[in-house]
């Protein structure tokens, strides 16, 4: 998504534009729930692109403990939406014909005047390149080889469930509300996001599922990573791969430490999906003509919810500093406003999921003892008020 906002802002202020998207097929029905942002609304509005029934929108948030009880409550107003709605509306309004799918970006090379990124069907020759790929981008290991994604030792299960699978009552105390359990060292979330080709209609709407366990690195994440075949995945292994007895033990786990209306919600999760938390942190930002944006640069933990925020702002930064003639210039004046944020998400990132580490420094203990109290989960996740402090 943070090429398809680069993409269409840059066209809006005058630049031709082509977006190599390495994936051969659509990526629509990837991802999982997000929380779209204000900063997000903003830039999408600025774009032409009605926001109206951009998701669901929820005004409380509410604790559960293990015996199903309410303990605490928080009035927060979000609107609550699924990846592939953003990423649908995105991909609608650029020209397709701009849009080339299974080519991705095998290297490059720069002079003073242009950029030359080499890529599986040819060669093109550019004013700017933006990376926008993601945790696993392909530009910015060209521009900073040595930079890897540094495992933060804790996994997410997710899943998104079908609105109609769900049992009256457990629809009742879940579906209109984000709600939160926290078995000790852990958290669980969930809340209701677009359905199927973005449904928002009662019934045809889904539940985003989220939780976050401790995995030891160089143990239990390495047993997760495993398929069947006695394959180790690097970074995150495909769904239909995780082993059976992974899924099975996460689900016994769901039955010594979540409330009933959570365990109701574990039995209904048909394939899960598992998330290895990562931090990754570019040093740099701007290289020349080639600049790095979204999750090519700036990888956070999610409890910020703010990925695709950043992602619009990135973009938003860019095409405002490229109003100078001067590309390498402007880049650089670019790098110098996102970098310091990107940093802040990060740093913030990290103390709201410190608690969640397998292992922690003592920094990380007492940063967990004020930021994983039930009030401060309430008042702190998915909220980007730090930002403007």
């Amino acid at each position: 998504m943070s090429g398809l906002l680069a993409g269409l802002l840059l066209r809006r202020a005058g630049w031709d534009v082509e977006i190599l998207e390495r994936v051969e097929t659509e990526l629509a029905g990837r991802g999982a729930g997000i929380v779209a942002q204000p900063d997000l609304i903003e830039t999408l509005r600025g774009l032409g692109i009605d926001t109206v029934d951009m998701g669901v929108e929820i005004a409380t948030r509410k604790i559960l403990d293990r015996s199903g009880r309410v303990t605490c409550e928080f009035t927060c107003p979000q609107v609550l939406t699924a990846w592939e709605r953003v990423y649908r509306v995105l991909r609608d309004a650029f020209p397709g014909r701009h849009y080339h799918r299974g080519r991705g970006v095998t290297g490059l090379q720069q002079s003073k005047h242009c950029v030359v990124a080499f890529t599986d069907k040819g060669e093109i020759e550019c004013e700017l390149l933006v990376g926008a790929d993601g945790l696993r981008s392909t530009i910015r290991q060209q521009c900073v080889p040595d930079l890897a994604p540094l495992y933060a030792g804790y996994v997410a299960w997710r899943a998104l469930i079908a609105e109609a699978a769900f049992p009256q009552a457990i629809h009742d105390e879940l579906f209109g509300y984000m709600t939160f359990c926290l078995p000790p060292g852990e958290q669980f979330l969930g809340y209701p996001v677009a359905g199927p080709d973005n449904d928002l209609s009662p019934g045809g709407r889904r539940y985003n599922v989220v939780w976050y366990r401790p995995a030891q690195e160089h143990s239990e994440l390495q047993h997760l990573l495993t398929d069947e075949g006695g394959t180790v995945h690097a970074l995150s292994i495909p769904p239909p791969l995780i082993r059976r007895n992974a899924i099975a033990a996460m689900r016994a786990a769901a039955g010594r430490l979540l409330p009933p209306q959570f365990r109701a919600v574990v039995r209904l999760i048909g394939e899960p999906i598992l998330q290895p938390i990562y931090d990754l942190e570019s040093p740099r930002m701007a290289f020349g003509r080639v600049a790095i944006i979204g999750d090519a640069a700036f990888v956070a933990r999610p409890h910020v919810a703010a990925g695709v925020a950043k992602a619009a702002d990135d973009a938003a930064c860019l095409v405002a500093a490229l109003a100078s003639d001067d590309v390498e210039a402007a880049l650089r004046r670019f790098e110098a406003q996102r970098l310091p944020v990107g940093r802040r998400i990060i740093e913030r990132a990290r103390h709201l999921g410190a608690y969640l580490q397998a292992t922690q420094t003592a920094a990380e203990r007492a940063r967990s003892e004020r930021h994983s109290i039930p009030q401060a989960v309430l008042a702190e996740t998915a909220v980007l008020d730090f930002l403007r402090a």
